[in-house]
């Protein structure tokens, strides 16, 4: 299925009302539970997951989502098309009410990214990238709950990359995630770039940052899962951005047999 005007605006509108559940809860008290992995879990995760499953339900397109139902390599193998989904990336940053988590939503067709929507409702951030570029909008300046005529929301968002700025060297990352691989790398990179800065930013923002041309290179060297990076590596992507493997230098890829990701190198238009 091609990505019309009308379902980029399906999704956008979609991703808004799931980001919208999010802050009714994200406002109010709520219980955290955990996984069999350790990672946290939370009602929030549950009811985005459903308002994403629904929305998405009459594109007739699987849906594989962090929250869903496990599926098999067995049948997704046989998937050319599929959303890939994160109801809610960043759940330790909503549990800690710092406001750095997202809605992701990605269309990966043939192992690639070819359409993705971040959504960070606390900043009123919509980011979404396809084909025709990447761009930004401001939900809370613009005020805008109804996302179904793309051409209007074009009109009020910004081309990405969008942001000038000194030519000091940017690094973006987790101080949660960093590691030995991550300092090495950026020891590395200071022979070049002595004034380099190190910038911390949770979930998928990371992606949208280096989209916006507000960082230079987005290095991770630790464990992520793919629908971590799905939309977000189509919104950096198609605003020119690269985002390689470290062992070969290839593109990320997708629905492999482990959903676990390589270790990978996101990089901006410019360097």
């Amino acid at each position: 299925m091609d990505i019309t005007e009308k379902i980029i605006g399906q999704v956008l509108q979609t991703a808004f009302q799931a980001g919208k559940a999010i802050m009714d809860i994200y406002k109010d008290h709520f219980e955290v539970e955990f996984k069999t992995d350790n990672s946290p879990l939370t009602i929030a995760d549950k009811k985005a997951h459903l308002i994403i499953k629904e929305g998405l339900s009459e594109t007739g397109i699987p849906l594989l989502s962090e929250e869903g139902a496990q599926i098999s390599y067995d049948i997704r193998k046989n998937w050319t098309q599929y959303w890939l989904v994160d109801p809610l990336d960043g759940t330790k940053e909503f549990i800690k009410k710092n406001g750095d988590f997202t809605v992701n939503i990605a269309l990966i067709n043939n192992q690639k990214p070819v359409f993705g929507v971040v959504y960070a409702p606390v900043p009123g951030f919509m980011y979404w990238g396809s084909e025709s570029g990447s761009y930004r909008l401001n939900v809370k300046q613009t005020g805008k709950t109804d996302f179904e005529n793309l051409s209007s929301i074009i009109a009020l968002s910004e081309k990405l990359p969008c942001i000038s700025r000194p030519h000091d060297y940017l690094v973006l990352g987790s101080r949660s995630h960093m590691n030995i691989e991550t300092e090495l790398f950026i020891n590395d990179l200071k022979i070049s770039y002595p004034d380099l800065s190190f910038v911390s930013r949770g979930s998928s923002l990371k992606f949208c940052t280096l989209a916006e041309g507000g960082a230079d290179v987005y290095p991770r060297f630790g464990p992520t899962m793919e629908w971590d990076t799905a939309a977000g590596h189509a919104v950096a992507v198609f605003a020119g951005c690269t985002v390689d493997q470290v062992e070969n230098g290839l593109p990320l890829v997708y629905n492999k047999p482990s959903l676990l990701n390589p270790y990978f190198i996101a990089r901006s238009k410019k360097k």
